[in-house]
Formats: structure tokens, C-alpha cells, sequence
């Protein structure tokens, strides 16, 4: 089966359409980065399935029909009215991250939207101009504040701060749980009724990744297990750790034994602790450059995010890579799709984010992101009908089930007094 490589390019995605275009290296990394803006960079860097084979997905995927919701009042300052009474308007306006969803790179074509709108009769205008949570955010919240739809009907959202805000003060819509079927028939424990969303009453995920631990077995000359590894002073000046203010502490806290989502300040403390002690050994702090450190051999040993090692073993031409969770767990990240408020077209967003979840469409989708797909059960499709082992067998896409029930979620502020000493204890850490 072709694979892509690094010049296949979505030209729907800013530049990206210019004869030549490539986006500075620095962008190309950080696959499955949580936080920094790394969906600007994801596909340039891809190598999935190029085999975009569509047969029998219009057998597999079908539209679920449009109940019946009961009145219920929506978050204070949303409108009170039912958003999902009636049928579809045909108009579907979906914003997200560039190079995150299926492309036909010789066709020009999104193959799962393609399909979508022919079975639904609904237009999606897809928009790849999520570049940062918080810079998308900024875009849109003065809309959210006036009252006024945001020009998008369906938005992408990684669970962390920005999500928290979104539901805290009531600019996302509530979703009509008899229209999400396909979610919980299909849709993988792992991300139903998280945390950051008890109940997906706002959200339902679109993808997630691990950030872990990443290693050179030829220069570590054993194998990497616990967080414990990162403090070995065997590998002093061959450390590598994140430069950010979520995944840095919520590996800190795993590393102490404390689950991140129910973490105190004094656990907070703790691993502060720990990563102070740890820094004598740590070669730096890495942004989304630690891949290249890796590779390199100047580190050995690393924080890692899953993506960026199977980008490493099937692209990069470092198969040697490995990645892992640690048996103290790992950081696992979820981008959601949600509803803002007052959204033009909300009952064509939530039938496309239902639809999504069927196996054949999920299949297609992960084929080509090579994310941990929610709907685990369409590796059977990117087997048996994509023909794709690649992903299909990849750990990093398709995680064990003792690996998912390692993952953890990041802890979620009560208030911004909460955050501001948070980031008070963690930042200077890796800025000092």
C-alpha cells in the first residue's frame, strides 16, 4: 500500500495550496501535542494509509434519524429555545485543526465529508483554522460574550483550560443525548463520561493521544518503564522534559503516585518537588524540538507524545524508537468536537458528529490522522477493508486496553485562583 510522505499537503489549509508549499521544520513536529499549536503541522509530517479505499462505506454508514428532545433551559446565557428541534438545514460550517481529518491527496478530496454529504444532503463548509486553543478562543469569544452565533456550527477542543472555560461560562450547547446512538454504541469507554465532561453533556471526542515516555533502547541499553527512568543519574545530560505547564506537571503528579484529576495543592507541591530534583539531570525543556533531540542522539530518554515516535518509526526512518506509558500512567488528551451557543445549524452538527462514530467512518478518519481513534472497533475496517496493517496493528493508534486504563486526565481548575497558583508553582520550573 502507497504511503504518504511529508509533502502531501491539504490545500484547503492556509499556504498550503501554493505549488511547493512547506511549512517551516519547526512545524512539522509535535503530532499529538496536547497543548502548543500542533495541529498546524500534522499532515506534512504524515505518512498514513495514502489508500483512501471507500469500499463499503456506503453500506457501513447510514444517518440516524432526528428525534425528539425535551425542553430543557440551556447554560445561562444560552437561548432557552429546544437548538435541536426540527430537521437539518442542509449547512453544516465545521471548524478545526489543519491536516486532521481525511484527505485525498491525487483527488483533492475529503473522502468522509464526501460521503457525509451525499447520504445526509447536508453541505459541509470545512474550515482548518484552529491553529491554538487559546488563539481560537480569542477569535471567537467576543461573539460568544454578544450573544451571536461564532460562524461555526462545530468546533474541535482539547479537553484543558480552554474546554473548561467554554462550559463555565455557558458558550457551549448542550447536546441531545437521544441523537448521539452511534456514540454509545460505538464510542470506547475511555472517552465516555470523562471527567472534564461528566456525562458528555457538551462534548463528544474526536480524537486523543498519550504523551508518555519516549526512548533510544540503543543508548539507554535497557528498557524504559517508569517515570523513575527520567531521574536515573546514568542518563544525566540525556533527559529531555516538556517547556509546558500541563503535561510537565501531570506526569510529575503520576511520577509521586497522585492522579492528576483529583490532586491537592500539596500534591501540587510534591512534584514541584520532584521535578527540582530531577533537573540537575535534564538536558532541557523541550517544546515540540525534543523529537529532533531524540533522533539525534542528543537525548536518550524523553516525555514524549505517542504521534511523534510513529511518525519517528515509519517516516523518519528511526524504527528503533520506542514508546511507552509509564507503569505510573500516562496523560491522556482528548480533542472534542462541541456545539458553541446560538450556532446556526446545530441539528446538522450533531447528526455529523453522530455519523462520524460509525466503524467505517471512524476507520477512514484514523487511517489517515493516525490518532487513537474513538471507536476502537474500526480496526477491523483499516484491516480488512482499508488494508492498512500499519495502523491498523499500531499500538500507538490502537492502545491495549491495559495501556487506556493507564491514561489519566489532566486535573480541571475550580476557579482562576486555582490556575494562577498552579502555574505559580510549575512555571519556573522549566522557565527558571
Amino acid at each position: 500500500m502507497a504511503r504518504r510522505t511529508r509533502d502531501g499537503q491539504d490545500p484547503a489549509t492556509p499556504n498550503a495550496d501554493q505549488p511547493g508549499a512547506v511549512p517551516d521544520p519547526a512545524t512539522l513536529r509535535g503530532l499529538t501535542q496536547r497543548r502548543f499549536d500542533r495541529r498546524d503541522v500534522l499532515r506534512f509530517a504524515g505518512i498514513g494509509a495514502g489508500a483512501l479505499a471507500l469500499s463499503g462505506l456506503a453500506e457501513a454508514c447510514s444517518i440516524p434519524g432526528i428525534g425528539v428532545v425535551s425542553q430543557q433551559p440551556g447554560p445561562k446565557g444560552s437561548p432557552t429555545a429546544n437548538p435541536f428541534a426540527g430537521k437539518p438545514t442542509g449547512t453544516l460550517d465545521f471548524a478545526n485543526w489543519p491536516y486532521y481529518i481525511d484527505f485525498d491527496t491525487k483527488n483533492h478530496t475529503r473522502p468522509s465529508i464526501d460521503k457525509f454529504e451525499q447520504v445526509s444532503g447536508i453541505k459541509v463548509n470545512y474550515s482548518p483554522v484552529i491553529n491554538g486553543n487559546d488563539t481560537f478562543f480569542a477569535k471567537i469569544q467576543p461573539a460568544l460574550q454578544a450573544g451571536q452565533p461564532t460562524g461555526y456550527d462545530l468546533m474541535v477542543i482539547t479537553n484543558g483550560t480552554v474546554l473548561d472555560k467554554l462550559i463555565k461560562f455557558g458558550y457551549l450547547t448542550p447536546l441531545d443525548q437521544s441523537k448521539m446512538t452511534n456514540f454509545y454504541k460505538y464510542g470506547d469507554k475511555s472517552i465516555v463520561n470523562p471527567s472534564y465532561d461528566p456525562g458528555n453533556k457538551y462534548t463528544m471526542a474526536w480524537q486523543s493521544g498519550y504523551t508518555g515516555i519516549g526512548y533510544d533502547p540503543n543508548k539507554t541499553k535497557r528498557p524504559i518503564t517508569s517515570m523513575q527512568d527520567l531521574r536515573d543519574p546514568a542518563f544525566k545530560g540525556k533527559i529531555g522534559m516538556f517547556a509546558d505547564n500541563a503535561d510537565l506537571p501531570t506526569m510529575a503528579l503520576l511520577a509521586i503516585g497522585v492522579k492528576p484529576e483529583t490532586s491537592t495543592v500539596d500534591d501540587w507541591r510534591k512534584a514541584a518537588q520532584w521535578l527540582l530534583d530531577q533537573r540537575p539531570l535534564v538536558r532541557a525543556y523541550y517544546d515540540q524540538g525534543y523529537i529532533t533531540a531524540l533522533e539525534n542522539g542528543d537525548i536518550w530518554v524523553t516525555m514524549a507524545w505517542s504521534g511523534d515516535i510513529f511518525i519517528a518509526n515509519t517516516a523518519d526512518g528511526y524504527p528503533d524508537l520506542k514508546f511507552v506509558v509509564p507503569t505510573e500512567g500516562g496523560a491522556l488528551w482528548t480533542d472534542n468536537m462541541c456545539i458553541p451557543i446560538r450556532a446556526e445549524h446545530p441539528v446538522d452538527a450533531i447528526t455529523y458528529m453522530d455519523y462520524v462514530y460509525q466503524p467505517a467512518v471512524a476507520g477512514t478518519i484514523a487511517d489517515w490522522v493516525e490518532y487513537i481513534t474513538p471507536v476502537q472497533v474500526c480496526r477491523d475496517y483499516i484491516l480488512n477493508v482499508l488494508k492498512d496493517p500499519v495502523v491498523g496493528n499500531s499500538p500507538l493508534v490502537f492502545p491495549t486496553p491495559a495501556d487506556l486504563a493507564k491514561g489519566h486526565r489532566y486535573y480541571v481548575f475550580k476557579n482562576d485562583a486555582e490556575e494562577e497558583l498552579w502555574n505559580s508553582i510549575f512555571q519556573p520550573i522549566y522557565q527558571g
